[in-house]
């Protein structure tokens, strides 16, 4: 039997074809790949560049920060001394406010006890003629005499004070 000679081999043939592509197209891929990688070392360069001009502009914002800080504490000083002063005559204004209020509300707490006596007072009135109604009802649905009629107003004063004592309830 007669074997085939290298060139006969389609195996051969896809090899020999994948390195002359490589070697054709490599330049190219290479080429490529080298300008994206020095395109890429100019970005990081500007970017460095960049962070260092940051960096010196945010040494220079501390350093006016800082004097700016020093100057908000002296004028916090002034201020909190004039905020006790302020406090001291606000105190003072309060304390007679609350002096006066006092007084208010004393002369507040009188007129309520008084109108509340004269409410206890009216509420002993409305119980009287309210026990006055029932007694002169009874009185003439029955037609009492006088001794049965003395009996019921005596009834009806010793009903008085539990009269009362109900309508304080309700």
């Amino acid at each position: 039997m007669h074997e085939p000679g290298f060139f006969a081999e389609p195996r051969n043939w896809v090899i020999i074809a994948f390195f002359v592509f490589f070697i054709l197209a490599g330049r190219k891929l290479f080429g490529a790949l080298a300008g994206i990688l020095d395109a890429r070392t100019n970005e990081i360069r500007a970017e460095l560049d960049e962070a260092s001009r940051l960096r010196r502009e945010a040494e220079a914002l501390l350093h006016s920060a800082q004097a700016d800080r020093d100057a908000a504490q002296a004028e916090a000083k002034a201020l909190l001394a004039g905020a006790h002063a302020e406090a001291a005559r606000v105190a003072a204004a309060a304390a007679q406010e609350a002096e006066a209020a006092a007084r208010r509300r004393e002369q507040m707490a009188m007129d309520r006890i008084a109108a509340a006596e004269k409410a206890a007072v009216d509420e002993v009135r409305l119980a009287a003629a309210d026990i006055a109604t029932t007694a002169a009802r009874q009185v003439i649905a029955e037609g009492l005499s006088a001794e049965a009629d003395g009996a019921l107003i005596d009834t009806a004063i010793a009903q008085l004070p539990a009269a009362l004592a109900s309508r304080k309830v309700a």
